[in-house]
């Protein structure tokens, strides 16, 4: 189970009962104790409960040991019709490879960290991210003073890695709406990258779209 996991996906038990071809009793005892080893973390996704690694400690860990005792995993293979894979809503943010891609990106500058040290823990802007969101053209400050959550790690359904949900999530969407990025489907949620934003995303988030072609 630990091993199906350093693919970067969250797993659900039963997902995770089914790759060790053990019992979901069976499997919720070992997701237990894994979990209280700190070796797994779970989040809770509306009804769903995921699995996924604690951190890249852990992989890098079952990587040395795959060495040794030449352990296999099993790629994650999504379902998720493509155009709902590509980019749709969760709520009021953006989801699916966009969204993920944008919070990856996010990161990988150094704009938002956990507030803990916890990975799944709310995130903040830090003054690089603030000042790179005012420029362009978030109003950090609308954002926090709203009452709720302002930026956590939400867990794609498709994707199975984090995008950006809270209020911050929610502005990263008008943004993209309001620039003419992305359109929404008047009765899915389902979002369509426009030529605009297959343009202009990659030039001011620094992030490839090879999947929106």
């Amino acid at each position: 189970m630990l091993y199906s996991l350093t693919d970067g996906h969250a797993r659900t038990s039963t997902e995770l009962a089914i790759i060790a071809q053990v019992a979901p009793s069976t499997a919720s005892a070992h997701l237990a104790c894994l979990r209280a080893a700190r070796l797994i973390v779970m989040a809770r996704q509306g009804k769903h409960r995921y699995y996924r690694l604690a951190g890249t400690d852990v992989a890098a860990a079952l990587e040395q040991l795959n060495v040794l005792a030449g352990g296999l995993s099993r790629r994650f293979v999504p379902s998720t019709p493509p155009h709902l894979r590509a980019a749709r809503t969760c709520y009021d943010h953006i989801a699916g490879r966009l969204g993920v891609t944008i919070h990856n990106r996010f990161r990988e500058m150094g704009w938002i960290v956990n507030v803990r040290a916890s990975s799944d823990s709310p995130y903040q802007l830090t003054d690089k991210g603030s000042a790179g969101c005012e420029s362009l053209g978030i109003d950090v400050t609308a954002a926090r003073a709203l009452r709720r959550k302002f930026a956590y790690p939400c867990l794609d359904w498709s994707e199975r890695q984090p995008h950006i949900g809270g209020a911050f999530g929610a502005a990263l969407l008008d943004l993209a709406l309001r620039s003419k990025w992305v359109t929404q489907d008047p009765d899915g949620r389902s979002l369509h990258i426009t030529r605009r934003g297959q343009r202009e995303m990659p030039a001011r988030l620094g992030i490839q779209l090879a999947f929106a072609f």
